[in-house]
């Protein structure tokens, strides 16, 4: 249960255990002395707001691990020579040739009997659950703490993975039911995690703290694939279910750590040191703990920046869900990668945008304290990187057809630059209101993760069973142009000013 917290003076009196009646000039120096750069907790090596940052991160490499095995799993389930070959008379219909009968080995065709606008419900079934779950995860996150919602959203991930497997082998509903589940219960952990950092981290490292925490997704992207590449050419239990229970069982381990482990905030952990608690309630500030106060739905509903966040995030989702759900697809029905190879070769732009996504936000936190860039201009110009490179990439991918190894070095490469979104609009909801950031997250990932099964929908409409380069081409101009339109939407309206609307009830408070 989250419980408000006290002001600078007061946290540092809270942990004196010899005085009630301690020096107040004396708590004012040693506060002085926390605040100052370089001098807060030499003490402590590991410090509670890393050990929330290491855990953060392996929440999120368990949920994605967990949210994208099935990209590569569906290769192996699906019964392909089920369905005809598309003609090939004319170039619309055009196919890369095999390059030689090694690489180009099938994968034992599986028992479901998909077609591509089905394999795209499966696929999206996920996000119908993942989008329901975004408001609400934030808004128990601000009131309760972050801790039992980010750790039971994880748990119920995991639990729902597990079920997967038997859920598909019984029937098509069952399966698309579980999925889901699954995606309502993470869809809490963004939002949730989001307002956790709002209460935890101290401005100047957000950006790379965010950048460390939500590169867990990367790097949960960059092992399960592999991984599950690997498992579903395995013949033990059929293969592909084994994706499905070895990260269902990591996600649980994961929890019972969690729970031990974390604290919704500095001033309810019990094992904080003294000068970490005062460091961060003192760079974070006094802020508006009246919870139960009304979200002010119409300040945020009428507010352009946070319309700018939403756009940017749709666009960037798209592009991301495309490359995804559908690019194994595409590394085996096109360029006739076998799974082993299509799981690994997928994962290098991940791996890439892993590294890169930290690099940045470092940069991007150095600019700011040396006052090189404002933080408008920082969000701005790191977001744009996060959306225009990356879709250069994908118009790349369209261009170069059939060539394997172009194809992936443009891949990696671009797709490194996605890493800098966590400097870019990733934590702009905290600069807009720290006391909703994580209903304001909410609100935005909600409406981007739409594109986690709209994308889907559409690529399979418009593949139609031709697994074509002429039909991919169509998908990966409308991914570029979606994301690149929709950065310059965030270039125009995009704001790091504190709303009104976040503020007033404090303001009037204190009048």
């Amino acid at each position: 249960m989250y419980r408000p917290r006290e002001e600078p003076e007061t946290s540092i009196n809270a942990c004196e255990s010899d005085s009630e009646d301690s020096d107040y000039e004396e708590d004012e120096d040693e506060l002085t002395k926390i605040i100052a750069p370089e001098v807060e907790d030499t003490r402590q090596c590991l410090k509670a707001r890393h050990i929330l940052g290491i855990l953060g991160f392996l929440g999120f490499a368990n949920v994605y691990a967990m949210r994208v095995n099935l990209s590569v799993a569906i290769v192996a389930m699906v019964n392909h020579t089920a369905f005809p070959e598309p003609p090939t008379n004319n170039n619309t219909y055009d196919h890369c040739p095999a390059p030689d009968i090694a690489n180009t080995t099938k994968t034992t065709d599986g028992p479901f009997t998909w077609d591509e606008k089905t394999q795209g419900i499966v696929l999206g079934s996920f996000f119908y659950g993942y989008v329901l779950t975004q408001v609400p995860g934030g808004r128990l996150a601000e009131l309760f703490g972050g801790k039992l919602v980010f750790g039971c959203g994880v748990l119920m991930t995991a639990i729902f993975t597990l079920l997967s497997p038997i859920a598909a082998q019984m029937n098509f509903p069952l399966f698309i039911v579980v999925r889901v589940l699954e995606g309502m219960g993470e869809g809490v952990t963004f939002p949730a995690m989001h307002a956790m950092l709002a209460r935890w981290i101290p401005p100047l490292e957000r950006s790379k703290f965010a950048a460390y925490v939500y590169a867990g997704a990367n790097f949960g992207t960059v092992i399960s694939l592999p991984i599950s590449g690997w498992l579903c050419g395995l013949e033990f239990m059929g293969g592909w279910p084994l994706a499905f229970y070895l990260f269902g069982l990591i996600g649980i381990v994961w929890f019972v750590f969690w729970v031990f482990f974390i604290y919704d905030t500095p001033s309810s952990h019990p094992r904080i040191c003294r000068q970490e608690q005062a460091f961060i309630l003192a760079s974070i500030g006094p802020q508006d703990e009246d919870d139960k106060a009304p979200i002010p739905w119409r300040g945020m509903i009428t507010c352009l920046p946070l319309w700018a966040i939403l756009i940017t995030q749709c666009g960037q989702s798209w592009a991301f869900y495309t490359q995804l759900t559908e690019l194994p697809t595409y590394m085996s029905e096109i360029l006739h990668f076998n799974i082993e190879q299509n799981a690994i070769l997928s994962a290098l732009p991940y791996l890439t945008s892993w590294w890169f996504g930290i690099f940045t936000s470092i940069v991007a936190d150095w600019l700011l304290s040396k006052n090189y860039l404002s933080l408008s201009t920082s969000y701005k110009l790191f977001n744009s990187l996060a959306s225009i490179v990356p879709s250069l990439g994908l118009l790349g991918v369209a261009w170069l057809g059939c060539d394997r190894i172009s194809v992936q070095v443009i891949l990696s490469l671009t797709g490194a630059f996605a890493g800098a979104v966590y400097a870019g609009n990733q934590m702009n909801h905290i600069a807009l209101s720290p006391k909703y950031a994580g209903t304001m997250y909410g609100i935005t990932n909600a409406a981007a993760n739409m594109c986690g099964f709209l994308a889907p929908y559409a690529i399979g409409l418009l593949i139609e069973g031709k697994e074509t380069l002429g039909q991919w081409r169509m998908v990966f101009y409308l991914a570029a142009g979606i994301n690149m339109g929709s950065n310059l939407f965030y270039v125009a309206f995009a704001s790091a000013r504190e709303q009104p609307w976040s503020r007033s009830q404090r303001l009037s408070s204190a009048n």
